[in-house]
């Protein structure tokens, strides 16, 4: 399936390569940590974001932001979101 905007479809590949891979290899396995996509979740992240905001589609209407758990671990939130939710182990 393709991205909401044409210009995030390669990223979409990237982080949908990326999560497979983890889910695959590590997560399975009970290894949990999904750090290692993290970097390219946001940048496909904020190309979605901006495709969005090009199509006039409304983000305040958007109930929450998606994200990696990483960074809400950074902010001391237990609250998570995205294709990367869990828990570390």
């Amino acid at each position: 399936m393709n991205s909401i905007g044409k210009d995030c479809d390669e990223l979409k590949k990237q982080y949908d390569a990326c999560f497979n891979s983890w889910f695959s290899e590590q997560f399975l396995k009970g290894r949990t940590d999904d750090s290692a996509c993290a970097p390219i979740f946001r940048v496909y992240q904020e190309c979605v974001k901006r495709a969005m905001l090009e199509q006039k589609i409304d983000l305040s209407k958007i109930g929450a932001e998606y994200s990696t758990r990483s960074e809400y671990e950074g902010a001391g939130s237990s609250a998570a979101g995205g294709k990367q939710q869990g828990s570390k182990s």
